[in-house]
């Protein structure tokens, strides 16, 4: 699956390299001064929904989209693939990840925190299960490129001082829900007889953030693409009945805001969702909620460099051989860097009016470009492969491993977050 394998063609050429100059491209445009103004897609019922295009507001995402698909294009140009053909085919699969921005819209989708991404891969599912994919789509069918490209937008939006806001109480939460659940998870896929490479992914994308860190952990481990597209396809279905039912099993416990808000940053895995699932309890909850989720964004870079070099051990070992810093390096996902490195950039380098002038613009792009990933997922993945694979068992250690994640991950947001050890911090 990861391109990293194929020495054949020049190291700047692989995805992992080519989604950081294209994240790059993106960045560097927005900081010259390439800011459209994107219109929030709201509206409630039916009739609202048209006013949406009589008011112009839809039209005047065919700029980025425009960007993006000129954008995309010269990514498969250096990757040295056909790009009359993607020209061709990623209209409608933008079209495609647009309407699940416009679903998302929707007041009852706001309220609840759902967003674009579990709309676009419910779309691209539509298709993919119904009518059936396309071959003159597969083209612009491009889950990886898209959301590396993604994360590297996603990094410039993740600062170090909002992080630090919250004191060392949400580090300290995430590193603890990181370690433990994904050691639990590993083992519980293990008893289910899962391989290592599933393992791996599931694993890290039940402890971390989701769909984000398990392309991270498979592009560590050169993992296999049908396991990656099952591992983020059931993150996003199980997604949305948490987004539902934790707001209403907060409000059932009584539980502080403060621990909360660290529940639901340690548990749902996007920051949209955390956000509206905060502010259905209140400020704080929501505050201390995506501080956490923020603190677990960072770990995506720590996770891929530990999961690099674990890897690398195993298979050297394997074969009888010594581990190198150049197999780890080889192994190692490169658009981790262009993650960690935009994260530094607009943290430190940048003027903090500009990052926080252009945040907005950076988010709308990542969203879409996030949005198009999601939609890819969706095109390949057919639910009968889903029930089918490995007899049911990486569905059943998934929820086992998330069921752990969420009581784990409330018994550390109370003794962490509750006021038992430390100050409940005032945000």
């Amino acid at each position: 699956m990861h391109t990293n394998t194929n020495v054949t063609r020049p190291w700047w050429t692989l995805e992992d390299w080519v989604a950081v100059w294209i994240g790059v491209a993106s960045l560097a445009l927005i900081l010259g001064g390439y800011r459209p103004a994107l219109p929030a897609l709201k509206w409630a019922g039916a009739g609202d929904a048209g006013t949406l295009v009589a008011t112009g507001k839809l039209a005047q995402w065919a700029n980025p989209a425009a960007v993006l698909w000129l954008l995309s294009a010269c990514g498969i140009a250096l990757m040295r693939e056909r790009v009359v053909t993607h020209l061709l085919a990623f209209p409608l699969v933008f079209a495609l990840a647009l309407g699940a921005n416009v679903l998302a819209g929707n007041s009852v989708a706001s309220t609840w925190g759902i967003e674009g991404v579990i709309f676009a891969l419910s779309l691209g599912l539509l298709v993919s299960n119904t009518v059936g994919t396309p071959a003159w789509l597969q083209p612009a069918v491009r889950t990886e490129f898209y959301i590396k490209t993604g994360l590297i937008l996603m990094g410039a939006t993740i600062l170090f001082a909002e992080i630090v806001a919250a004191g060392v109480l949400g580090i300290l939460q995430s590193v603890l829900v990181v370690i433990v659940v994904w050691y639990f998870s590993f083992w519980l896929a293990k008893k289910l007889r899962l391989d290592d490479e599933f393992a791996t992914m599931l694993s890290t994308a039940v402890s971390i953030c989701g769909v984000s860190a398990a392309i991270a952990a498979c592009g560590a481990i050169e993992g296999d693409r049908k396991k990656l597209s099952y591992v983020t396809s059931i993150v996003l279905i199980v997604a949305i009945p948490m987004i539902v039912l934790q707001p209403w099993l907060i409000r059932w416990m009584g539980l502080p805001d403060a621990v909360a808000g660290a529940w639901l940053g340690g548990t749902l895995d996007t920051t949209g969702s955390v956000v509206a699932a905060g502010e259905l309890i209140s400020e704080t909850a929501a505050k201390i909620g995506t501080i956490v989720k923020f603190s677990q964004n960072v770990l995506i870079g720590v996770a891929a460099f530990l999961l690099s070099v674990w890897w690398s051990a195993r298979s050297t070992a394997d074969r009888g051989e010594r581990t190198s810093a150049s197999v780890i390096w080889a192994r190692f996902p490169k658009f981790v860097l262009g993650f960690v490195g935009a994260s530094l950039l607009f943290s430190f380098v940048i003027d903090p009016a500009v990052s926080k002038a252009v945040k907005p613009v950076i988010t709308n792009l990542r969203n879409l470009w996030f949005g198009l990933a999601f939609v890819s997922i969706g095109l390949e993945t057919r639910f009968t492969d889903l029930l089918r694979m490995e007899e049911g068992r990486p569905l059943f250690a998934f929820l086992g491993a998330q069921t752990f994640n969420v009581v784990w991950t409330l018994l550390l947001a109370w003794l962490v977050f509750g006021g038992l050890f430390f100050a409940v911090p005032k945000i």
